[in-house]
């Protein structure tokens, strides 16, 4: 068996002395891991960091099999971005939740998306804005996907300002008023689905959203909290944008 694709790299761990096991967002054949040889040495250490991209050769006797990963850089972007907290801590929560997607199950639009925020991870309020609609695209590949688009209650796509907690579906002003206290706000970037977020507020308000339904559906059904990354990650953005400020 033998393939070659595009991936961008997840997350490495050590496999013996001097070899490695990689975890792969590969474009064709999804979350994918293989060995590679000499992959702990100084060599191959600067290639192998979360978020490069690299063209791979996976290679093995059975579809089965763990397989070998021959590999060379593409864009080895993750050099600068490990000098900033940020993106560090974005490298790291972006990571666990595309490990949420079974292995070796093809997400085209998945590794296309990633590679975008990868792309603007230099930029910490845009680079919120898309790992928070990152989270809801991976809500949706879950099977939990929330509808923002038209409300619940008279189905006009006009004035959404809130979400049910119980449906996920989008409400408007008029139609969530008498219940208000009971919905969750929904930021109007991510109920255009365009556009940047006014303010970190804006920001703050729509991690509190993805998380109640990660969290419900996600994360607490695996026994798991929240990830300690993706909190620190929204720290270190709000202090991004209050020094810049």
């Amino acid at each position: 068996m033998e393939w070659t694709d595009e991936g961008i790299v997840l997350g490495v761990r050590r496999h013996g002395e001097a070899n490695v096991i990689l975890e792969l967002m590969t474009r064709g054949h999804g979350r994918h891991l293989g060995l590679v040889r000499g992959g702990a040495g100084s060599r191959m250490r600067p290639v192998l960091q979360p978020g490069n991209l690299l063209r791979a050769v996976w290679r093995a006797r059975l579809d089965e099999h763990l397989g070998n990963y021959s590999v060379e850089g593409l864009h080895l972007r993750a050099g600068p971005l490990l000098t900033r907290s940020h993106a560090v801590f974005a490298l790291t929560h972006l990571a666990a939740l595309t490990r949420l997607l079974p292995e070796r199950d093809p997400h085209e639009d998945v590794y296309e998306t990633l590679g975008v925020i990868l792309d603007h991870l230099d930029e910490p309020v845009v680079a919120a804005s898309l790992v928070v609609r990152y989270e809801l695209m991976m809500l949706g590949e879950l099977g939990f996907g929330l509808d923002l688009g038209t409300c619940a209650v008279t189905g006009l796509e006009d004035n959404l300002i809130y979400v049910s907690p119980k449906s996920g579906r989008a409400v408007s002003a008029e139609a969530g008023q008498e219940w208000s206290d009971r919905l969750l706000p929904l930021p109007a970037f991510l109920a255009a689905d365009a556009g940047m977020p006014s303010g970190f507020g804006e920001i703050d308000r729509a991690f509190a959203l993805t998380g109640f339904f990660l969290a419900r559906h996600v994360f607490e059904p695996r026994g798991l909290p929240l990830p300690d990354a993706r909190a620190h990650f929204i720290a270190a953005t709000a202090r991004s944008q209050a020094s810049a400020a």
